[in-house]
């Protein structure tokens, strides 16, 4: 039987976040596959499958930062979340923000969880690992729609 790679959209515009992100994930045990756009105008039409994105496979995790150029990240959750088609994805909100609001205002859009993002390198990389070990090793994910 293949196991077919994890689908995870990295939306984030921190080139070092996304760097460190990458190295997490590919030291990690699970197979995935990641998909890095940089603004939330570009993750919607990434998850919609529009323009350069028509052939984008459905991702089954999405890490969000919420200080996004063009649409933040507040938005583009709640984009996500009342979208029949992407409302199942789960949602992981990797953020700087130690703003109670942001906490409040992303769980009540139905964000799946929030994470503070450390500063330290290394405890940056944990709580990535974390993350990958919590989300694709021990939580089922729907299975949604594999391709449309």
């Amino acid at each position: 039987m293949m196991v077919r790679p994890i689908e995870i959209l990295l939306i984030e515009d921190n080139p070092g976040d996304i760097r460190l992100t990458k190295e997490a994930l590919k030291e990690g045990k699970v197979l995935n596959t990641l998909t890095v756009v940089q603004d939330g105008m570009e993750a919607l039409t990434c998850l919609r499958r529009q323009g350069r994105y028509a052939d984008a496979k459905r991702p089954d995790l999405i890490l969000l930062d919420l200080n996004l150029p063009k649409k933040d990240g507040r938005e583009v959750l709640a984009e996500i979340k009342l979208d029949e088609a992407l409302k199942l994805i789960p949602v992981v909100i990797l953020t700087t923000s130690q703003d109670e609001q942001d906490v409040l205002k992303s769980y009540g859009l139905h964000a799946n969880c929030y994470i503070t993002k450390p500063v330290e390198l290394e405890q940056f990389i944990t709580v990535v690992k974390a993350i990958e070990d919590f989300w694709l090793g021990i939580v089922v994910l729907p299975s949604g729609e594999r391709e449309k």
